[in-house]
């Protein structure tokens, strides 16, 4: 898969109101296009300089870019992604909102307090608000709501017209 790039060489003092949500609606969708094994420093590289990145719902707060690569790279080899779903996506000039569903088999054990073991199907409701500055990303606020795959709390409410990427 080839990596998706977003021109971040302009400061947002220099866009109209319209170009800047456009360009940090384009960094987060390149931003989640890279998050794969192959081109997971893409992702990273939009990330500015002084980037926190939070995982509340496991307890997690990251500041450090070389860290949250060893994360995303630990998750990589967690959990086996199936399909993902959006369901929403908007922004203003200085935040993007992304609300998916996605589907995983849980294939290792390096995310800490993930409450899954090795084997077990689950769902994820997923949340992000990022924060943007000049097309990066200043935190990112990811609420991730893991579930067993058809268990009771594996209830959501899909917008028509969403349509799950399978991997």
């Amino acid at each position: 898969m080839t990596a998706m790039t977003v021109d971040t060489s302009i400061p947002d003092s220099q866009l109209t109101r319209e170009e800047i949500i456009a360009r940090n609606l384009k960094a987060v969708e390149a931003h989640f296009h890279n998050e794969n094994p192959d081109s997971v420093e893409a992702a990273i590289a939009l990330y500015a300089d002084n980037v926190s990145w939070e995982g509340p719902a496991r307890g997690i707060v990251m500041k450090d870019p070389k860290e949250i690569l060893a994360a995303y790279r630990g998750i990589f080899r967690t959990v086996s992604i199936k399909s993902f779903t959006t369901l929403r996506r908007f922004a203003t000039e200085e935040y993007v909102f992304d609300d998916q569903v996605g589907h995983a088999v849980v294939v290792g054990d390096e995310m800490p307090n993930l409450g899954f073991k090795k084997g077990d199907e689950v769902s994820v409701r997923l949340a992000h608000c990022f924060e943007m500055k000049d097309g990066k990303i200043v935190k990112e606020i990811a609420y991730e709501i893991f579930r067993e795959k058809g268990g009771v709390r594996d209830v959501d409410d899909i917008p028509p017209g969403c349509t799950p990427v399978v991997f």
